[in-house]
């Protein structure tokens, strides 16, 4: 009986190292993670608050030679409800932190789908048109200069003339052109995807 008692001690010891391990790895484990941050952003953004507090945006300029009267305002009213919708940045009339200048270089109607009239004397019509906006952007990041950058952003949609006239849907073709140019800006200013 004598020699159980050493055994039942070395197990009782050996349950105690084990345990006093565990919470020694557990502390160690709890204090790593809390020296580490991990930012998260339901917008997708990388942008420090800290340091980045403003934007401002200049107005756009139409310099392609057509389009609508107005767009080149719409454009820019779109792209500082974008930013004030998706940051916590305040819109500045000047200086900002973030600060986007361009203008709009491109605004072109070309046919798509070409359809056979079916008549050798009449030509044949295109059976798709395709309205493309091309925006040149210009970014300054006054924290990081590593970030400022000149890009052209395009993007197109499509109406069938058969049905419609351009008159009838350019205002919503703008808006819908505008809507995924303004999301490409973002993802390469401030989202950095």
């Amino acid at each position: 009986m004598t020699s159980e008692y050493p055994n039942e001690r070395s197990i009782e010891k050996s349950n105690n190292m084990i345990l006093n391990r565990f919470w020694f790895l557990s502390l160690l484990l709890c204090l790593g993670l809390s020296a580490c941050s991990v930012k998260y952003s339901f917008t997708g953004t990388n942008i420090n608050y800290e340091l980045v507090k403003t934007f401002s945006v200049e107005n756009f300029f139409n310099d392609s030679g057509s389009g609508p009267a107005n767009m080149e305002q719409r454009f820019t009213e779109a792209l500082k409800e974008y930013y004030q919708r998706n940051t916590q940045l305040e819109l500045v009339r000047n200086n900002g932190d973030l600060q986007f200048s361009g203008s709009i270089v491109r605004y072109s109607l070309s046919p798509q789908a070409v359809v056979s009239s079916g008549d050798p004397n009449l030509p044949d019509r295109a059976g798709q048109m395709r309205l493309t906006i091309a925006v040149e952007v210009e970014y300054v990041n006054l924290s990081n200069e590593e970030e400022n950058k000149k890009q052209t952003f395009t993007f197109f949609q499509d109406y069938d003339p058969r049905t419609t006239t351009l008159l009838d849907v350019e205002s919503q073709l703008v808006e819908d052109i505008f809507e995924t140019i303004i999301q490409d800006i973002f993802t390469a200013t401030v989202a950095n995807w």
